[in-house]
């Protein structure tokens, strides 16, 4: 359904996660009839799951696992795991900041510079633990 918001001009309704109520079918599959294996770029991948590209979702670490698990992480090079050698303290004081703090303490966090040699670190980590080194640059930030 549309919104009229001015002359001439209609948004769409959008919905947050918070609106959304995932509720059981009435029918049901089972799961050896399931095929949940999909393939992109010639990779495989057994479960349907891409984590995006967030600094608060997937670190090395992270995209490890979920390749281990037959998933894929994607690791952002504009995040912290790009401008900090440990990015563990900042992500810290983001998880201890208050609300009327925080755009202060992410503006102050993220002028530190993309450092390209942590890039090529980060994704040399991923790969030397048998991962798919999967990432995402804005070409903002190319």
């Amino acid at each position: 359904m549309d919104i009229a918001i001015g002359r001439g001009k209609t948004a769409r309704r959008a919905y947050g996660i918070d609106e959304i109520a995932l509720v059981p079918g009435t029918r049901t599959l089972d799961p050896s009839l399931a095929e949940t294996v999909w393939e992109i770029g010639g990779i495989k991948r057994n479960i349907p799951i891409i984590a995006s590209a967030m600094d608060g979702v997937v670190d090395v670490r992270m995209a490890v696992l979920l390749s281990e698990l037959g998933a894929l992480g994607v690791l952002n090079l504009e995040g912290l795991q790009t401008r900090y050698e440990n990015p563990q303290p900042q992500l810290d004081r983001i998880a201890a900041v208050g609300k009327e703090e925080f755009v202060g303490l992410m503006q102050q966090l993220y002028a530190e510079p993309v450092q390209a040699a942590l890039i090529e670190r980060r994704i040399q980590e991923i790969k030397q633990a048998g991962a798919i080194a999967a990432v995402s640059l804005t070409p903002a930030g190319r």
